[in-house]
């Protein structure tokens, strides 16, 4: 079942620096909703309600419906400002959504089956995550939660790039479209698995040297 998620907002008449600690300390905090068809508009929505739904990585990559003034606004979540140290957001921008139009978001990467890459299990390698998330472009009706990477087939020494994932139909890697394939994950040796081929290596080199 798809997952959906309403966040509650009132129009913000004040503005400055002033009027954002008065209305943090109501337990609000200041947002703004952009793009589409319509100008920009400051709004409050509930901190606590916005953490909770924080929690849920879906938030980040899904089409959020923001109900203000009696109207369900389609939007996406676009950038956040947080403390830097406690758990608290300082302010939210939302973009609005509209059907026909394209648009950019972040979405996170899900790495599957890395339990049964031949590089770990007959290789005695390590997998290591170059990126966990990719900036895509499609129409909203297209948006994915996430992009599952599979490394099930991936070899010691072997590398997954952008260009090799499967990815949802009507989606496009924004990174692709500027002829920048990079990495995503790769599997290698680990360090002790490194000094154990070294000291092998120094091994056979000795006893070559033993019988010159």
């Amino acid at each position: 079942m798809t997952q959906t998620f309403v966040v509650e907002a009132e129009p913000r008449v004040a503005q400055g620096t002033g009027a954002s600690r008065r209305l943090r300390r109501t337990g609000k905090i200041p947002a703004i909703i952009y793009g589409g068809n319509d100008g920009p508009q400051n709004i409050t929505i509930s901190h606590n309600e916005l953490l909770k739904q924080l929690k849920v990585e879906a938030f980040y990559a899904h089409i959020l419906t923001i109900e203000l003034e009696g109207k369900n606004v389609q939007a996406v979540l676009k950038d956040l400002q947080r403390h830097p140290v406690r758990d608290e957001v300082y302010h939210a921008d939302f973009q609005r959504v509209v059907a026909d139009q394209v648009l950019r978001k972040s979405v996170p990467l899900h790495f599957i089956s890395e339990d049964v890459a031949p590089g770990i299990k007959l290789g005695g390698g390590m997998i290591e995550h170059f990126i966990n998330e990719v900036e895509i472009e499609c129409l909203p009706a297209d948006l994915p939660e996430f992009i599952a990477v599979d490394v099930s087939k991936l070899a010691l020494g072997e590398v997954i790039h952008l260009a090799d994932l499967s990815l949802p139909q009507g989606v496009t890697l924004i990174e692709l479209k500027h002829d920048n394939n990079i990495g995503v994950v790769s599997c290698h040796l680990t360090k002790v698995g490194k000094l154990d081929e070294e000291e092998a290596e120094g091994d056979e080199a000795e006893i070559g040297r033993a019988h010159v």
